[in-house]
């Protein structure tokens, strides 16, 4: 049987389950960075070499950040920020990464060297820097998210955040009047979404950073994205995919029957007789795969592979590649959702008030607090896409085909009134503005590190997407591991030879081109 810690991912979801369970993240996975434990705040900081005493990783600094960079007169908001220079040498880089779309204040280990940030900062004479996103965590333009504060939440806001910050902040520490990026180099770092934005940064701002790493970086905005659950099919044990594949073509096959009384049977069997429609059972179904996101290379997800322990091991003994087949399967899923998985998503709640989204008047739709999960929607539904569908024709699917991406569209419109009409509901439309303007796959910018993993299920946004092609270039490397999402950020995941073999060449790629640069100005 597979054993491991619990290690629990954002999942794709419907608004309705937020205030249902805390395990759950409403609407959309958010690919953020993997959290790893915070630094020890008892403990002094010194700079490695003039042995100063230095502030504590977690001590928080304020940015003055334009609202709107197009209408500057609209004022600045507070930006937190994060920062580290116990490897800084005069002449040595600025390392600045910003995890993205959660709360900033819980990721200062990435200011050390038990991340690629302070691996490579080491490496380069570098100071470390964390920023917040805006509009999420504390660092908000406005004290609300209605459609109108977040009209200024784009992808191009943020890149423009980060160079107005580059290029005017003074950073506390000796000399941190004097690093712009006209007097020092700098170097830009994300993972996940932040690493598509250290791709779109570099096409947008020639010249304002002197390198990137994008590790797991979604460059390639897809509006039906039913490649997610790719690289889970391709590496979850076979006898799993084997019968979850057999129980979603059974579900789609009575779904089209037409035939109520054989429909409502196939519902009974998970205990969720109660949803009406098939595009919300097709959501709650593939519910459990999103487990896998939360899965690393030493440490696979309970949740995943408990999921697969309940359907292929009977009475000790595990199925064959083939699976136990659909009777089995089927069976054992059900009980698996009537016994643990149903109330760990839904508490006490029916199925259709957990899963349901076609009633425009629920109020679960348009609250405007802030939130990070709204937050990360409105970017998902303004610009990505990434809505969860079943694969397409042809090709094996281990989702419902009834998961439409009129399910997530529709969300959009019902939590955004009015932002979504016309051709701006089309997803396919949106994600296209992103790839013709940023670049996307086709993005051949120079001294840009792109590191993968082939576990990750965003894989197929990535650079290392099957199909996607590319020119190949000595200062564009391509680095790619067995890992899961963003794993060579973690300085511990370095115990895989694979991943290990990504962090040592990237940093071998930022320290020579960091010495190249000093041997030029030098001479």
């Amino acid at each position: 049987m597979f054993t491991a810690n619990l290690l629990l991912s954002s999942l794709f979801l419907a608004s309705s389950v937020a205030a249902l369970s805390p395990l759950l993240d409403p609407w959309h996975a958010r690919p953020h960075i993997p959290y790893v434990d915070e630094p020890d705040d008892s403990v002094s900081v010194f700079h490695v070499s003039t042995h100063q005493l230095i502030s504590s990783y977690k001590e928080t600094f304020y940015f003055d950040q334009l609202i709107d960079h197009n209408n500057p007169k609209l004022g600045t908001f507070k930006q937190r920020y994060w920062h580290n220079y116990e490897f800084y040498e005069p002449g040595g880089t600025i390392v600045l990464s910003t995890p993205g779309e959660v709360n900033a204040e819980h990721f200062s280990s990435y200011l050390t060297n038990s991340t690629i940030n302070g691996m490579i900062a080491q490496a380069t004479d570098g100071a470390t820097i964390i920023i917040e996103h805006r509009f999420f965590g504390e660092s908000n333009p406005y004290p609300d998210l209605s459609v109108e504060s977040l009209r200024v939440h784009t992808i191009q806001q943020a890149i423009d955040d980060l160079e107005y910050f580059a290029k005017n902040v003074k950073l506390p520490m000796p000399g941190g009047d004097e690093v712009t990026p006209d007097k020092a180099l700098w170097i830009l770092i994300g993972g996940s979404y932040p690493g598509a934005l250290v791709s779109y940064v570099m096409q947008n701002k020639p010249g304002l950073f002197f390198a990137g790493y994008s590790s797991s970086g979604v460059v390639q905005a897809i509006g039906h994205f039913w490649g997610y659950f790719e690289p889970i099919r391709e590496w979850m044990p076979k006898n799993c995919s084997s019968d979850v594949e057999a129980v979603i073509k059974y579900i789609d096959e009575t779904f089209d029957s037409g035939n109520a009384t054989a429909i409502h049977d196939m519902k009974a069997i998970f205990g969720l007789e109660d949803i009406v429609h098939q595009d919300d059972f097709g959501a709650a179904m593939k519910l459990v795969l999103n487990y896998w996101q939360g899965g690393n290379i030493n440490q696979e997800s309970v949740g995943f592979y408990g999921f697969c322990d309940a359907l292929e091991v009977d009475k000790g003994k595990s199925a064959p590649a083939s699976g136990w087949g659909l009777d089995h399967a089927l069976k054992a899923w059900g009980a698996y959702w009537k016994n643990s998985f149903y109330t760990s998503a839904c508490g006490n709640a029916t199925a259709e008030d957990c899963f349901g989204t076609h009633d425009p008047n629920s109020s679960s739709w348009n609250n405007t607090e802030l939130s990070d999960s709204r937050s990360w929607k409105w970017m998902t539904c303004n610009e990505f896409g990434f809505f969860p569908v079943g694969a397409s024709e042809g090709y094996p699917t281990i989702v419902s085909r009834h998961l439409t991406p009129e399910h997530s569209e529709r969300g959009c419109q019902y939590d955004f009134p009015g932002a979504f009409t016309g051709l701006k509901k089309s997803s396919l439309l949106n994600a296209l503005k992103v790839n013709v303007a940023y670049g996307g796959w086709n993005i051949t910018t120079e001294r840009l590190i792109f590191a993968n993993g082939e576990r990750d299920p965003w894989r197929e946004a990535t650079v290392a997407a099957n199909g996607a092609s590319f020119p190949k270039m000595d200062l564009q490397p391509h680095l790619l591991s067995d890992g899961f999402h963003c794993s060579d950020m973690l300085a511990s995941e370095g115990s895989s030879k694979a991943v290990k073999a990504v962090q040592d060449a990237a940093v071998g790629y930022m320290a020579k081109w960091y010495a190249d640069w000093k041997k030029k100005q030098s001479a």
